[in-house]
C-alpha cells in the first residue's frame, strides 16, 4: 500500500503487530497443529503463528482452512497461487 495522502494508508502503516509464535512458544496441543504442518507442508503458515495465541481460534481457522483448501473443483496448488499472489500485491508477508 502506497500512503499516496490516503489516511486510511497511513494508519495501516502503524498498525500494532501481533508477535508469530514459534513452536518453543506455544502449548503442547498447538506444538501438535505445528508438527502437522511441518510434515505436510514445510512450513507453519503466518496467520496460525499469529492465532496460536487462541488456541481455540486457532483450532476453528485450521477447521476453515481445511474446507477451503481440501475441497472443490478448484486444485490446492492454484488456491495457493491465488493466495501467495494475493499476499504480494497487498504486500504482505505470506
Amino acid at each position: 500500500m502506497q500512503a499516496g495522502g490516503n489516511p486510511a494508508c497511513l494508519t495501516f502503516l502503524f498498525m500494532p503487530r501481533i508477535s508469530r509464535l514459534d513452536r518453543s512458544q506455544v502449548t503442547d496441543d498447538v506444538a501438535a497443529i505445528y508438527d502437522h504442518f511441518m510434515k505436510v507442508r514445510g512450513n507453519i503458515p503466518n496467520m496460525f503463528r499469529a492465532a496460536a495465541h487462541r488456541p481455540e481460534i486457532l483450532k476453528t481457522m485450521i477447521a476453515h482452512f481445511r474446507a477451503v483448501m481440501e475441497t472443490g473443483t478448484v486444485s490446492t496448488k492454484l488456491k495457493e497461487l491465488v493466495i501467495t499472489r494475493t499476499s504480494q500485491i497487498n504486500r504482505c508477508e505470506y
